[in-house]
């Protein structure tokens, strides 16, 4: 077996849940985010909270059966583009899924594996574009989950306003984008009038035996220290693991 090579490591001594969750940060070919260090940073702390060992690694050749046993769940944070190298890593994330394990998708993580559609309809869509970063209203549609039961019926946010396509009809909907309050020139392109005024950002689904959780929010680093998201991207975590008595 070729060790993988990980970034780093942060175990916990009082780890009651037993929970371990892989912080996986790999950017194909493209553009990378300037994000990506706030973000692990701010995930490990949440893990902490929640006492969850965290592993931080960029290297795909860690996706292997015997190497992902070892964990609970896995988060792509901010990842793009190819995620892999090859279809045995991609194989072994599969089986990870159908285990019964936890994924949560952050940000441009719907840009990852662009030629997968497996990937997609995992994920629940596939990202297409954006319109300039400003600020615009959340709505949040689904208050019965505990990365959203702490949130005002509008948020108001500053990000980039995330539209992906090949949407799986399975999600639940958790926040939807107010698209009356967004500036985008290219609209009746896309997404028009699909969702009416309001489009998806943030959802979760039950997917092959795997739970799933997804945050089109977290543009910048700045979002990382953010109360408010870092309380939503506790609960997806909570949410993926089963830690919250909330479905």
């Amino acid at each position: 077996m070729i060790l993988p090579v990980i970034i780093s490591c942060t175990p916990r001594k009082d780890n009651e849940e037993g929970k371990k969750i892989l912080i996986y940060t790999r950017n194909g070919e493209g553009y990378v985010h300037d994000n990506i260090e706030a973000s692990v940073i701010a995930l490990e702390s949440i893990c902490s909270e929640l006492s969850i060992e965290t592993v931080v690694s960029d290297d795909p050749v860690i996706f292997n059966d015997e190497y992902l046993v070892q964990f609970d769940g896995i988060i792509f944070s901010n990842t793009n583009n190819e995620a892999f190298l090859a279809d045995d890593q991609r194989r072994s994330f599969q089986e990870f899924i159908h285990s019964g394990k936890g994924f949560i998708g952050i940000h441009s993580a719907t840009g990852s594996e662009r030629e997968w559609p497996w990937f997609w309809s995992l994920l629940g869509g596939k990202f297409l574009r954006h319109p300039p970063f400003q600020p615009f209203n959340i709505k949040v549609i689904d208050s019965n989950h505990q990365s959203t039961d702490f949130l005002p019926e509008i948020w108001e946010w500053e990000d980039e306003c995330y539209y992906v396509h090949y949407i799986n009809p399975g999600i639940r909907v958790l926040l939807a984008a107010d698209l009356t309050t967004v500036d985008d020139d290219e609209r009746e392109d896309y997404p028009g009038t699909i969702y009416g005024d309001l489009f998806p950002l943030a959802w979760c689904h039950h997917y092959e035996g795997g739970r799933v959780w997804y945050t089109a929010l977290g543009h910048t680093r700045e979002h990382y220290s953010d109360s408010l998201f870092r309380e939503h991207l506790k609960g997806g975590i909570q949410w993926i693991l089963e830690l919250e008595d909330y479905e």
